[in-house]
């Protein structure tokens, strides 16, 4: 049996069968978390908002446009939740620690998780959209286009938002003394 597309599984849920949406959420939860996790630095709040997300887009499911890849309207849709999360809560808190790597020899890991730690505080400074297009180009690995229209902005300002978010995080990273400034 071949696997179903993302359009194929949509189709299906609007002809009744929603227990097919199950495989959307199979797919791609981890991804999603993993971009909630660095736009709110916070395990609980990323399980839930992913979970929000999943639960909009199945409700609005009517609403997604064929043209447009399933996986971008659903990650739109994250980070759209993440934002208005940031928006509601002031407060900051640390990621969860990380797992010791048995490959790692505690130097290594304590340099490496030193270094992930300061760059995730940094980025928590970054005002939210900043943020966003750092997350989904340098931590998702998306195009530009994908980033615009996960984001639903011009590819161009996304450019320039990455341009000037990646300038900030730079100086908050020199300010920080995490690195040095040329």
């Amino acid at each position: 049996m071949t696997e179903l597309t993302d359009l194929e599984i949509v189709e299906q849920c609007l002809d009744g069968n929603i227990r097919v949406f199950g495989v959307l959420v199979d797919r791609y939860q981890n991804v999603l978390f993993t971009a909630a996790l660095r736009m709110v630095n916070d395990r609980q709040d990323a399980e839930d908002i992913v979970q929000t997300a999943f639960t909009k887009a199945f409700e609005k499911l009517e609403n997604y446009n064929a043209k447009y890849k399933f996986f971008s309207w659903l990650y739109r849709i994250t980070i759209n939740e993440s934002l208005n999360f940031i928006k509601r809560r002031k407060r900051q808190e640390p990621l969860d620690e990380p797992v010791v790597s048995g490959q790692q020899s505690p130097e290594d890991f304590l340099g490496e998780n030193e270094r992930k730690e300061n760059l995730q505080q940094a980025l928590m400074q970054l005002k939210p959209d900043y943020r966003a297009v750092i997350v989904l180009r340098h931590f998702e690995q998306h195009s530009y286009q994908e980033m615009g229209e996960m984001l639903n902005i011009p590819e161009k300002t996304v450019k320039s938002r990455l341009f000037s978010a990646r300038q900030l995080l730079r100086e908050i990273l020199i300010k920080n003394g995490v690195i040095v400034h040329d």
